[in-house]
């Protein structure tokens, strides 16, 4: 989705998120064009999801949960990070 309204901030896609070994391969990379107020928007539900999961995993001792919630949270700063490299256009 791209924002077509004059002056609305927009995602740069520039922000890459990696996984796998030492971290050195970019696997995503956050789009361009998505308006900042969106993203900021859905990072803020990820951290949401990675609250619960992260409790469930600690009080449930399930480790799954627990990975799942470190990959959700490095999706969600990808989002802010390249919504605050908008924010400065």
């Amino acid at each position: 989705m791209t924002s077509d309204e004059p002056n609305v901030k927009t995602t740069v896609g520039k922000t890459t998120f990696f996984q796998g070994e030492n971290q050195t391969h970019p696997l995503f990379r956050i789009e361009a064009g998505i308006p900042c107020q969106d993203a900021r928007e859905q990072a803020s539900e990820l951290m949401g999801y990675v609250r619960e999961l992260t409790v469930i995993g600690v009080m449930d001792e399930k480790p799954m949960m627990v990975w799942a919630a470190h990959y959700l949270s490095a999706l969600a700063k990808a989002l802010m990070d390249d919504a605050e490299l908008g924010m400065m256009h």
